[in-house]
């Protein structure tokens, strides 16, 4: 039978989920920033090219930046919580799978 999470806590729950959205708001103003910073450099260096072009390339950078941040923000949660400790398997070791095979 599969342990308790610590995340099933309110406090605990509620604990984990505003560290969460602080490293979020953290992330967003650091999107903001690059993607500023990447404009103004775009812009420096090529001119007023097409404004599909600006918009497209703060898309990409937002999005990846982003997506990449909120989910090793969602994996800092789990293991900062304890929640993986909590997770029974029951798979069989590496050693179990790849024994040499007997003569």
């Amino acid at each position: 039978m599969a342990r308790k999470s610590p995340l099933d806590d309110p406090v605990n729950a509620a604990h984990a989920w505003a560290r969460y959205r602080r490293i979020m708001r953290l992330l967003m103003i650091a999107t903001i920033f690059t993607v500023g910073f990447a404009l103004a450099i775009l812009f420096a260096y090529n001119g007023m090219i097409s404004v599909h072009f600006y918009i497209a390339v703060a898309l990409g950078i937002s999005l990846t930046m982003l997506l990449g941040g909120g989910l090793m923000g969602l994996v800092f949660l789990s293991n900062g919580t304890g929640h993986d400790e909590s997770v029974d398997n029951h798979m069989p070791s590496r050693d179990e799978l790849w024994s040499p095979p007997e003569d």
